[in-house]
């Protein structure tokens, strides 16, 4: 008759160091370095990253203005840039017709607006659709109005609305508009 040998028993806390030193082993060799595909920096953004755009006006009659932006694919942001008018504010009171849709300065007299809203959604191949609003308002002299039975003087005013639709590289090269008045929007956008 033979005897059976039981199998010795090690420690739990033999196995716990036996396992660490192993796996300490396997960290240090040279082939469990190369196991892992190695890290590879680059400078592109993905498609729906923060994308810096430049948005500027030129115009003659609604002045010059220019911001820069950072958003977000299928984001939109508006512009709005307030300036004085060549001829300076334009006297207004509360009486006058659509005083509450003029733009007014801190003294309540009416002075040049322009406001965009941009819309980018770019493509895989980092190209950019956009849809560009444009809105501008300024003062053009005074007209008499009838107002509470009496005549008061108003700001006249032109206006410009207008909505584009383009598509543009975001690599940094220029966008250039003519809106229909002869003014000019230029955009470019970087990652």
């Amino acid at each position: 008759m033979s005897r059976r040998r039981k199998p010795l028993a090690v420690p739990a806390w033999r196995s716990a160091v036996a396992a660490a030193a192993v796996a300490l082993a396997a960290g240090l060799s040279p082939i469990a370095a190369h196991a892992a595909p190695p890290i590879t920096v680059t400078s592109q953004v993905p498609f729906d990253g923060p994308i810096q755009y430049t948005v500027k006006v030129a115009s003659k009659q609604f002045g010059n203005s220019q911001e820069t932006r950072t958003i977000r694919s299928g984001q939109t942001d508006d512009f709005t840039w307030k300036t004085v008018p060549p001829g300076g504010p334009v006297a207004a009171t509360d009486q006058c017709p659509n005083y509450a849709s003029l733009p007014l300065d801190v003294n309540g007299a009416m002075i040049r607006q322009t406001q965009i809203r941009f819309a980018p959604v770019v493509a895989q191949d980092g190209t950019a659709t956009v849809q560009l609003s444009f809105q501008a308002q300024t003062p053009h002299g005074t007209a008499p109005v009838k107002a509470g039975g009496k005549q008061i003087q108003c700001p006249k005013s032109a206006s410009l609305s207008q909505i584009l639709r383009f598509t543009m590289p975001t690599n940094g090269s220029v966008k250039t508009l003519t809106l229909s008045d002869g003014s000019q929007v230029s955009v470019s956008a970087k990652r």
